[in-house]
């Protein structure tokens, strides 16, 4: 997770973050987001590793939970790999995500 702390007298006063991210947190916390009308509700599926990390999982972890290896699942994060719909529907079921079930 990419965060800039923004410190006012040697405090940090401010943490900003990328907006993937932010809605990742909100999402593992249970909340309702409320996107800017331009975005979509359904997080990216380039999001999967703030996601991962917004709810406190490992790689290997969330791999093992779908069944695949966690070295594939890092291709996928990183954009190397596209997974097939049976794994985009396996992650969205374990990050509690609708929508990637359907996507191409």
């Amino acid at each position: 997770m990419n965060v800039q702390v923004i410190m006012r007298d040697g405090e940090a006063e401010y943490a900003v973050l990328p907006w993937a991210d932010y809605q990742a947190l909100l999402q593992a916390a249970g909340q309702a987001t409320q996107a800017p009308s331009s975005a979509a509700a359904t997080p990216a599926f380039s999001q999967l590793q703030a996601l991962r990390e917004a709810q406190g999982q490992s790689q290997e972890q969330l791999a093992r939970a779908v069944g695949i290896s966690p070295v594939y699942l890092a291709l996928i994060e990183s954009g190397e790999r596209e997974p097939d719909t049976a794994i985009k529907r396996s992650l969205a079921h374990i990050l509690g995500v609708a929508g990637w079930e359907s996507e191409s």
